[in-house]
């Protein structure tokens, strides 16, 4: 494996850097910095500037509108993006349907559905999560009958990202019993303005609302509007879930808060000297940016398989768990770093308001649910341990 980028590459990254400090809000970027979401209309400016570029779809063909980069290419991308703090593509459509789509969907559905996605003509959340169906995911209990032309679904779907500013969502549900909780799962394409669907929202301990609780009450759905074959769900949400788990790294994104810590650490003063020369605090420094160069160098064989050919294998379970504990990790540190002043004034609405310190802290507890989502840690090792250990 080769880990040195050549001088095309690193020519590369800085045309990628140009090109964002040039286009980017500085309004957004500082959003971003400060661990906050951007709004549908700063992401959807800044998507479109990259459509216009050719740069939408990072990871999709030539032929769905993609730039036919090689995963080296991607990766790269994916890091001067989270470094100077880019908003990164929406992740449900772009970088979880739509593959699914390219593999599974019908023409129609290639045709209608991906340009749409790509331009953020329609903004999708994703209908997994249940309240008894989490991590177990085959257990979800939200169903769906065919009544002549059309999909009637009941249920409950929760942790809903974004679906209160969402126009669909895909939903696993159950369309037919099975001797297996696995089989008889499907997944379909619902407009979320459809009648029976309600929206209620989940306010997390950061104080922001960026999850929800979704009902279906007989929501009636075109026939059409399933991806692939009825019963065949698990498969597709399988192959569905690993594109999200290996994006759940963000080494671009920790290697950025890492320099955030190290800034922090050289102007705050305790003792009488700077926070960095404390012996302590200097070694949790670099055993955090240890793990994160360990985490990196991961990520790379990956890229570096994926670029000879090979299916991605346990790395992408392996990158989820390190990646996601590091983000947690760094987190605490910088909220460490803060001291009290992370929980200074009251948590207000989405954090606008709210000094950097306590900016902080709302990062430091929104991280708390990235070793939930995509698949539990604890989930993850099982599947490690099975598959490398045959446990």
């Amino acid at each position: 494996m080769n880990l040195d980028f050549d001088d095309d590459a690193l020519g590369f990254m800085e045309e990628v850097r140009a090109f964002v400090r040039s286009n980017l809000d500085p309004g957004t970027r500082e959003k971003v910095l400060l661990g906050h979401l951007p709004d549908r209309v700063e992401r959807t400016i800044w998507q479109r500037a990259l459509v216009a570029r050719g740069w939408g779809a990072p990871a999709w063909p030539v032929e769905h509108g993609g730039p036919g980069w090689s995963v080296v290419e991607r990766y790269l991308f994916d890091e001067v993006l989270s470094e100077e703090g880019a908003p990164m593509p929406p992740v449900f459509g772009m970088s979880m349907l739509a593959p699914v789509l390219m593999r599974y969907g019908t023409p129609q559905q290639i045709n209608e559905l991906l340009p749409r996605i790509l331009n953020i003509d329609d903004w999708w959340c994703q209908g997994f999560s249940e309240p008894n169906a989490g991590s177990d995911l085959a257990a979800v209990r939200t169903c769906a009958r065919l009544e002549g032309d059309e999909w009637v679904i009941n249920g409950q779907k929760i942790w809903t990202t974004l679906a209160h500013q969402a126009d669909r969502i895909f939903c696993l549900v159950r369309t037919e019993d099975a001797p297996k909780k696995q089989e008889g799962l499907s997944i379909l394409l619902v407009s979320m303005d459809a009648p029976g669907i309600t929206v209620k929202p989940i306010i997390t301990i950061d104080g922001a609302h960026e999850v929800n609780e979704v009902f279906f009450d007989d929501v009636r759905i075109p026939a059409g509007d399933i991806v692939g074959q009825a019963g065949k769900g698990w498969d597709y949400a399988k192959y569905l879930l690993g594109h999200e788990r290996t994006g759940i790294a963000r080494v671009g994104q920790s290697k950025r808060e890492i320099g955030r810590l190290k800034t922090l650490a050289a102007a705050v003063v305790r003792g009488g000297r700077p926070l960095r020369d404390d012996p302590v605090f200097s070694a949790r420094i670099a055993s955090l940016e240890i793990e994160l160069r360990a985490l990196e160098l991961t990520t790379l064989r990956m890229v570096s398989a994926l670029h000879a050919g090979a299916p991605p294998g346990s790395e992408a379970n392996i990158l989820k768990i390190r990646g996601s504990e590091l983000q947690q990790d760094i987190a605490e540190a910088i909220m460490d770093a803060w001291g009290p002043e992370a929980f200074g004034p009251a948590f207000v609405g989405d954090g606008l308001e709210t000094s950097p310190a306590v900016a902080t802290a709302m990062t430091y507890f929104n991280l708390r649910k990235v070793s939930i989502y995509g698949g539990s840690n604890e989930i993850q090792r099982n599947i490690l341990a099975r598959s490398l250990m045959g446990l």
